[in-house]
């Protein structure tokens, strides 16, 4: 039921990281209704905590069995579902809009079920095929929204938004400072380490910020190094401005963050083969950035060596999403949800 005022509850539904960041893109759609997130407890997630009425799941994935890890998997959904059901019953939302992935879908699931009507918004890191989430929520969504042509070709009934833009404007100064994020969600050691032993043998001269989630803790660095866990998304954008290079994994949320700021960017994917993720869509992402000339991948520790001697001198290309068609199409959608809704006492 919409407010008296004509607003509607708006259920805001995402996993950590970029999933949740391209939420906070489409703000201009749901900051004048009456809104609440449901999300994980990232560095992130605590920072939107601050500003909007938030409900905390637990992180649970499909991939999770697939790495072994089943009994974790069950343990973590159970207390997922109790979490969702009780932000549902709290909040009865009008509609719920909902990037996924995994920690957010019986949020979804029970706000449709409770009468919400449902928008599903495939993530942007999905370029050649559908997430797990998509696959198992689009029964159930009322409208189903993907962000690469690929996708459309294998969903003709999906709606087609493809935010990718070019920045045509030159890079802004920089500092001589190595940012190194493995976002929001996993550890990831293989790069942290990596970049902690170029760093040991002289080979990075640069100081080095490093986020390290909930991976091992690099001992033995120099004292231009500062190791920390996770970071308030604010300070992530500041370590941005002045970083002229960031090395990061090949997370959608953490590669367009950096290109908006003007970063070069050297990515290294998380493998599915060394049980770093759930699937290798990190691969496919980090390819498709790199064949547009955007970032510099690295898959192994020369590479990696390799790349960071390169973007010492390349010219970084500035990039980022623009939502403003999608924001068109769900400020429309949410209207004529509005007029069909009865009004709250």
């Amino acid at each position: 039921m919409a407010q008296a005022d004509g607003r509607l509850r708006i259920a805001l539904a995402a996993s950590g990281g970029g999933h949740v960041r391209q939420l906070l893109d489409l703000e201009p759609v749901w900051r004048t209704h009456d809104h609440f997130f449901v999300t994980e407890k990232t560095a992130l997630g605590r920072s939107i905590a601050r500003d909007h009425r938030t409900y905390f799941v637990d992180h649970v994935a499909l991939g999770q069995a697939r790495l072994g890890k089943p009994l974790q998997m069950l343990g973590a959904a159970t207390h997922n579902l109790a979490q969702s059901l009780r932000a549902i019953a709290a909040e009865r939302p009008d509609l719920i809009i909902s990037t996924g992935a995994g920690a957010v879908f019986f949020a979804s699931l029970a706000a449709r079920l409770a009468g919400a009507h449902f928008i599903l918004i495939d993530s942007f890191a999905r370029f050649q095929s559908p997430s797990a989430f998509a696959r198992l929520a689009r029964p159930f969504a009322h409208r189903l929204i993907v962000q690469s042509p690929a996708l459309k070709a294998q969903w003709p009934d999906a709606l087609l938004f493809d935010p990718f833009r070019r920045i045509a404007a030159p890079p802004p100064p920089k500092e001589d400072l190595i940012f190194v994020t493995v976002g929001a969600t996993l550890g990831f050691d293989r790069l942290v380490a990596n970049m902690a032993q170029l760093k040991r043998d002289g080979v990075v001269p640069e100081p080095i910020i490093f986020q390290i989630g909930t991976g091992k803790v690099p001992l033995n660095l120099p004292d231009d190094c500062l190791v920390v866990r996770d970071l308030p998304f604010a300070e992530v954008q500041k370590n941005l401005q002045h970083a002229r290079i960031v090395v990061t994994h090949g997370g959608t949320g953490s590669l367009i963050t950096a290109l908006r700021a003007g970063c070069n960017v050297v990515a290294m994917p998380r493998s599915y083969g060394l049980k770093e993720h759930y699937d290798d869509h990190q691969s496919e992402i980090t390819q498709a950035f790199a064949a547009r000339d955007l970032i510099l991948p690295a898959h192994d520790a020369a590479e990696l060596a390799h790349a960071l001697a390169e973007a010492r001198t390349r010219t970084p290309s500035l990039a980022t999403t623009d939502p403003s068609a999608l924001q068109d199409f769900l400020t429309a959608e949410i209207d004529q949800v509005r007029q069909h809704r009865p009004r709250r006492a």
